[in-house]
């Protein structure tokens, strides 16, 4: 297994189609990581999910999905983050949230600094130490989604071009948490570019391959 000193809390962020969870399972195997996601690492993460993502259920305004999204990243913080983190152990997380600030800040327009004030209470500070963005264009991404897509995959071009420019800017206002990798290619050509990156950041002592 590979080992690296010190815990720490990687996120995977990007669109929809990116391939955030495939490589999000791939460096948590690879780094000895408790593998988790948002919305949904917690059993009310998955009830918040479901209400929030499910086509079926009743419609949910802009403001409300925001405070939703914070009440499942709170508790994943409580339940899921923290625990690991306190006894040295490493976090990989599909999603946190940074998602948060780009479909709800950018993608719905409420505002970053607005959004990111109602997740860093409801976080009580605790963000990640190194955030993967993988990048992709959002109409290949889009194109890469081969199933029923849920309510917010479902919005239409301008919210998710919205969404991917806040990711950008995100990434680009924060160099020394953000790392941006291409999300375009064979899965283990994208492994291997997270791998770099991670590598330079944590400085892992051993490579056992990415899978």
């Amino acid at each position: 297994m590979t080992t690296r000193p010190g815990p720490s809390y990687i996120a995977f962020e990007g669109g929809e189609g990116s391939g955030k969870s495939t490589q999000a399972e791939i460096l948590a195997k690879r780094i000895g990581a408790t593998l988790t996601r948002e919305p949904g690492g917690t059993d009310l993460g998955q009830e918040l999910r479901r209400l929030l993502l499910n086509p079926g259920e009743a419609p949910v305004g802009a403001r409300a999905e925001t405070l939703m999204m914070a009440a499942d990243r709170a508790q994943h913080a409580t339940e899921v983050v923290a625990p690991v983190l306190g006894v040295g152990g490493s976090v990989v997380s599909d999603r946190t949230a940074y998602s948060s600030l780009a479909y709800q800040g950018g993608g719905r327009q409420l505002g970053v600094a607005e959004v990111r004030a109602v997740n860093d209470w409801a976080l009580a500070g605790l963000w990640p130490d190194l955030v993967i963005f993988l990048e992709c264009a959002p109409e290949v991404a889009q194109a890469r989604l081969g199933r029923s897509l849920d309510r917010l995959e479902q919005e239409g071009a301008e919210f998710h071009q919205r969404v991917h420019q806040t990711y950008l800017d995100l990434a680009a206002a924060n160099p020394e948490t953000w790392v941006t990798v291409s999300a375009i290619g064979s899965i283990i050509d994208v492994a291997e570019r997270i791998w770099l990156a991670v590598s330079e950041r944590f400085e892992p002592d051993q490579d056992e391959g990415p899978a």
